[in-house]
């Protein structure tokens, strides 16, 4: 999220020291002239290094580690997309060899280049004997465990059991070799992003390489160790015809499969109907609005909530997007975005919640929960699956006006961009009143900003600006903006970052966010609801998402590998898979829902890989239907790879 580089907090102080804004002004640069936010393009030596490092780290903590062992060395090759033979691990690992480093690691990918569909196929297709794309299982079984390097039967076994390359007795060689390559492809990537978003792995010196500055410094001397010095004169043996080695060590990649199958009809979503309690309309009722903001990295932002129950009572809880419109008839485009809710009670500190319940019952855009909850203090926690709130795809070209000038120069708001502005405030007065009380307002200060407005600036505000019980009214806000525009002569940079900040595009269209609203009844007390924090939509939100896929979805464990178990949950309006890793050593799964119909994901691939840390569970995906009115089906393999 860009913000600001003047939050308004200092605008506000300044509204009464009209002296010091030229001098401010001149100072300041957009952000994109930022010198810390100017980035080089890499280079092909930087990108070799990163994608070494990549591979590195999926086997080890650390690159300062040192590879141990050949199965070490056999793993890293093969999480750097190389398709090593064990000749080519004897080649690298003697009877003298105790260890190899970084260094060395960088050195051997120098030298063994990855395997390029062409060659895979190539080496499967001397066992194709009808020439139709398909190896007989008993051809592959006799030529993978007969001679020379082989494979153990639970190997092969592994191989023909893949739900996705195997039918009717024949392997599917060309299939595998897809699956092989997408894999190599999204392990990588996945480890890429994993660096990019953690920032002590960024800053962290791997090896002897350290990460390059913005001027370009030369690359460091490595050192590797003398053992492989010693081997840089001797012969590179080549793998390129060894069908054997090629075929061995692709197919060994792939541990065991398992796959899920889901049906849904048209309007499934109607099999959970969210029906309302007799006589609610004599209980006692709070709501609170929000917002779920969608971030540059894909990442979900919301409101969250604590909320407190006096005495025991049955509990009505609703969540549904909020309608903006002003047209009949016309309703805003974000009301098929999926939004839950789930309850967690705090017991005696905040880090100690405990899942309650969640709204899996619907009614059209309405999901909710009917229960008896005890006394005491809940968080609630907004959700959304990502499938239909995602990045913006189409470009915008016309760009809206904000501002204008009459003839006496005299600046104003434009007519398209007050009655945006009339939206956000709607989105921010999250109890309902007409009115922005501070605590409100600093929420979408921190959105918009970085920063809150203190007690001074907000005093200056009351004084400047049309206020109402001490709280801004909607003319208030407006003109706040206004004079945001004033103070850069007309220039509406910052206007800008406050839109895009609340998810609009240049068009004025309201298409990476999406406002909602929370009604609580209680049929025996009057309950309180307050927003306590704006933060992303993981933390305690994945931990509840698990537990709640754990105890109601079915359960598959991977075939050899007890430990190993995907979970997957059907609500009939989204399904949600979970991987549960009960190991000691982190996995990596593989995710095909290329067979998938009328389906779209909250990752938006159809392939991908995740990496699940040991002693762990993690979400591994959401799938909701393209189209509501049409039959979905979910066909979804997950394979263990090494």
């Amino acid at each position: 999220m860009v913000i600001r580089e003047r939050p308004r907090s200092v605008q506000l102080r300044m509204a009464i020291s009209p002296g010091s804004d030229a001098a401010f002004s001149s100072q300041k640069s957009t952000p994109s002239e930022s010198p810390q936010t100017k980035k080089f393009p890499q280079t092909e030596e930087e990108i070799f290094y990163m994608n070494c490092r990549a591979a590195y780290l999926t086997v080890f903590k650390s690159s300062l580690e040192n590879i141990v062992s050949k199965d070490q060395l056999y793993l890293a090759l093969q999480h750097a997309g190389r398709n090593p033979s064990q000749k080519t691990i004897n080649k690298y690992w003697t009877p003298q060899t105790a260890k190899l480093n970084f260094d060395d690691f960088c050195i051997i990918l120098r030298k063994e280049k990855p395997t390029s569909k062409a060659e895979l196929l190539k080496s499967f297709k001397q066992l194709d004997v009808n020439d139709d794309g398909y190896i007989l299982h008993t051809d592959l079984y006799k030529f993978l465990t007969k001679r020379g390097e082989t494979m153990t039967r639970e190997e092969v076994n592994a191989i023909i059991n893949l739900v996705d390359v195997n039918a009717d007795g024949k392997f599917d060689y060309i299939k595998f070799c897809k699956l092989y390559m997408t894999t190599n492809e999204q392990c990588l990537k996945t480890t890429l992003e994993k660096l990019e978003v953690d920032s002590k792995l960024r800053r962290h010196q791997f090896g002897n390489h350290v990460e390059a500055s913005s001027e370009r410094d030369p690359s460091p001397v490595r050192k590797p160790s003398p053992r492989i010095i010693r081997k840089t004169n001797q012969k590179t043996f080549s793998n390129k015809g060894d069908t054997r080695s090629s075929l061995l060590s692709a197919t060994r990649k792939f541990k065991t499969s398992l796959s899920f199958t889901i049906t849904m009809g048209a309007n499934s979503n109607q099999n959970s109907k969210l029906t309302e309690p007799n006589l609610i309309k004599d209980w006692q009722c709070m709501q609170s609005k929000g917002c779920f903001f969608l971030e540059e990295d894909g990442e979900i932002v919301s409101h969250q909530y604590r909320m407190q129950i006096a005495q025991r009572s049955m509990v009505y809880l609703t969540i549904k997007p909020l309608n903006l419109s002003q047209v009949e008839g016309k309703p805003s485009p974000w009301l098929s975005v999926d939004t839950t809710l789930y309850i967690l009670k705090e017991n005696e500190s905040q880090a100690n919640l405990q899942l309650v319940c969640f709204t899996e019952l619907r009614n059209r855009e309405v999901f909710g929960w009917t229960g008896e909850l005890g006394p005491g203090i809940y968080w609630l926690i907004p959700s959304t699956t990502g499938c239909r709130l995602r990045k913006e795809v189409k470009p915008v070209t016309d760009e809206a006006q904000l501002v204008y000038r009459d003839e006496t120069g005299e600046l104003f708001l434009t007519k398209e961009f007050r009655s945006t502005l009339s939206d956000i405030f709607e989105v921010i007065d999250l109890d309902g009143n007409g009115l922005l009380s501070l605590e409100e307002y600093n929420f979408f200060e921190l959105r918009t900003s970085g920063e809150k407005c203190d007690e001074d600036a907000w005093a200056v505000c009351r004084e400047n600006f049309d206020t109402k019980k001490n709280e801004l009214t909607r003319q208030g806000f407006m003109d706040l903006n206004l004079m945001e525009a004033n103070d850069r002569e007309g220039d509406p940079c910052d206007l800008w970052v406050t839109l895009h900040s609340m998810g609009y595009n240049k068009a004025l269209e309201l298409t990476e966010a999406c406002p909602f609203v929370i009604d609580i009844y209680a049929e025996k007390c009057k309950p309180k609801i307050k927003a306590v924090h704006m933060e992303a939509c993981s933390g305690q939100l994945e931990k509840a998402i698990c537990k709640s896929v754990l105890s109601k979805g079915d359960a598959k464990v991977m075939d050899g590998y007890e430990n190993i178990i995907v979970h997957t949950y059907n609500c009939d309006t989204w399904i949600t898979s979970v991987v549960e890793n009960k190991s000691d050593e982190k996995v990596i799964i593989h995710i095909n829902n290329e067979l998938s119909k009328n389906c779209v994901n909250n990752r938006g691939l159809n392939v991908f890989a995740v990496e699940v840390a040991p002693k762990s569970t993690m979400v591994c995906q959401h799938v909701m239907p393209l189209n509501e009115q049409q039959e979905w089906v979910y066909y979804c393999i997950y394979s263990l790879i090494s």
